[in-house]
């Protein structure tokens, strides 16, 4: 299984046209999640994708704990931070078990991966610790400059998944809607549904504007308030 997952693992080795939009996100939000979870003392995160996250998480949480599907994966993060003292354990998240219970529970981009999200959301409940909390986000398909590419005729269906969604693995977008009731229907109170990232044009138009990185930090900390319009979707819950 883990060589399935392999052919996906180019597309998370910096050498795409969307490297700069991730490396924004993805350190936006786990920087936002270590705020809200100050107390927290272990944390399981699915996946490492590009890594910044795993990063961050490691150095500011006591216990780290680290699942991911493929070995190709797992070989791009160790190269990029060799130093990281995180527990990664390769395994799928369907046959993933454990006795421990974990303060937070991190779903950073992945239910637009798996094949059945809701069954991983009810699976997962079983690890939080009672007064834990899950953050999950998601990739939004009302993003501004998707909204934008809509009313301008050049992107009939905001929810059709792009040839780098494909190389990805992802299989669906998102709404603050529909993420809303996968979360309500899978047992989770939403505590809080804030955005990541508020994007008004394409990636390849906001590179040609050669924006300032205080630009870039505004239009995230605009993004918080904004969910609806924000390239990521990023909510905080707990069990019902």
């Amino acid at each position: 299984m883990s060589h399935k997952l392999d052919k996906h693992a180019e597309a998370y080795t910096d050498n795409t046209q969307y490297d700069f939009d991730n490396e924004v996100m993805l350190k936006w939000y786990s920087e936002r999640i270590v705020a809200l979870t100050q107390d927290a003392s272990s944390l399981l995160e699915l996946g490492l994708g590009h890594g910044y996250t795993t990063n961050i998480f490691s150095q500011n949480i006591q216990r780290h704990v680290v699942l991911e599907g493929s070995s190709a994966v797992i070989e791009n993060y160790k190269h990029k931070f060799p130093n990281c003292r995180s527990e990664m354990i390769e395994t799928l998240f369907e046959t993933y078990n454990t006795t421990e219970c974990f303060d937070v529970i991190v779903l950073g981009f992945i239910l637009e991966h798996v094949d059945d999200p809701a069954a991983i959301l009810r699976q997962y409940k079983n690890y939080l610790s009672p007064n834990g909390q899950i953050f999950v986000s998601v990739p939004n398909a009302e993003v501004m400059n998707r909204r934008l590419g809509h009313l301008a005729g050049m992107l009939p269906n905001m929810k059709t998944l792009s040839e780098y969604d494909l190389l990805l693995g992802h299989q669906r977008y998102y709404t603050a809607e529909t993420l809303t009731k996968e979360l309500t229907d899978s047992g989770y109170e939403i505590v809080h549904m804030e955005g990541i990232y508020l994007k008004p044009f394409t990636s390849s138009q906001m590179s040609s504007l050669k924006l300032e990185p205080s630009v870039y930090s505004a239009l995230c900390h605009m993004g918080v308030n904004y969910p609806e319009l924000s390239c990521g979707l990023l909510a905080q819950a707990r069990i019902l």
